[in-house]
C-alpha cells in the first residue's frame, strides 16, 4: 500500500530568546507529545498561508510568516507520512490564546530536547540554536 505523504507547516515561533513549544491534548494522536504549532496544508494552500491559518486557528494570532529555515520528511510507526516546512516567526497580532493545544511554553532552544518531542520534530529541535544564532547574526549559512 502506497502512504500519501501529507504535507504540514510549522511555526517557530520567537519572543526574546525563546520559542514557543506546544504539548499535544490526550486524545490527540501522537498524545501528550511535545511540537511546533502549525499544521496539515490544506488542497490549494501554499505553505506559507496554511501556517498562517493554523496560528490563527491553534494560537487565535495572525502571524507574519518569515523564511523557511528546514523541511523534512517523517514517518511514524503507524504509517502516517509527512513533509514538514518549519517557518521562523518573529511578528504577530493579537493576543496569544490556547485553543487547542494541552498547554504550551516559551522554551530556550538549547532546552527543546528536555521534552518528548513528536518524532518529526526532533531533528530541527538538534539544530535550531545553531540556525537561530546564524539568523539573529545576520548570517543565514
Amino acid at each position: 500500500m502506497n502512504v500519501q505523504t501529507i504535507g504540514v507547516s510549522v511555526g517557530i515561533i520567537r519572543m526574546g530568546d525563546k520559542v514557543l513549544l506546544c504539548q499535544r491534548n490526550e486524545t490527540a494522536r501522537y498524545a501528550l507529545q511535545w511540537e511546533f504549532p502549525g499544521g496539515k496544508i490544506e488542497d490549494g494552500e501554499s505553505p506559507e498561508i496554511a501556517l498562517a491559518r493554523e496560528l490563527f486557528e491553534e494560537l487565535n494570532i495572525k502571524a507574519i510568516i518569515g523564511e523557511l529555515l528546514h523541511k523534512e520528511e517523517s514517518e511514524y510507526p503507524d504509517g502516517g507520512k509527512f513533509m514538514v516546512h518549519f517557518y521562523v516567526v518573529e511578528k504577530f497580532v493579537g493576543e496569544m490564546k490556547n485553543r487547542v493545544f494541552r498547554t504550551f511554553e516559551w522554551v530556550s532552544p538549547d532546552n527543546l530536547l528536555d521534552f518528548p518531542i513528536l518524532e518529526g520534530n526532533i531533528e530541527i529541535c538538534r539544530k535550531l540554536p545553531d540556525i537561530l544564532s546564524r539568523i539573529t547574526s545576520g548570517n543565514p549559512n
